[in-house]
């Protein structure tokens, strides 16, 4: 990476590294898709998350999946965008996507469709 010396310059609009910060959005939205993704496969019969709180049943196992693929999609992300410049139109877009497409999954009528 090139540095430059000297006084610093007017930094434009588009010279900031926004990477980290959208890395946290793509991250959530990839949380939120992995919480609809493994009620699906619950309800489908195909994985069944341990409980690990037992007043609240397997939801507990559920979300503690989904909390580990949140943290691991938003640490590679960070780790590989820290510093640089993403379009944000495409992240902040796909990050919708992926949070509907989450929340439409948990909804009891989509579970029917199995």
């Amino acid at each position: 990476m090139a540095s430059v010396e000297g006084p610093p310059a007017a930094v434009g609009r588009g010279d900031v590294a926004n990477g980290a910060a959208l890395a946290s959005f793509l991250g959530a939205g990839i949380g939120a898709f992995a919480v609809g993704f493994f009620v699906i496969l619950n309800e489908a019969g195909i994985f069944a998350a341990p409980t690990m709180y037992a007043p609240a049943g397997g939801v507990s196992g559920r979300t503690t999946f989904a909390v580990v693929a949140w943290l691991a999609a938003w640490g590679l992300l960070h780790s590989r965008w820290k510093g640089r410049q993403i379009d944000s139109r495409r992240v902040f877009a796909a990050t919708l996507v992926l949070i509907g497409s989450g929340i439409v999954a948990t909804f009891p009528p989509v579970w029917a469709l199995l």
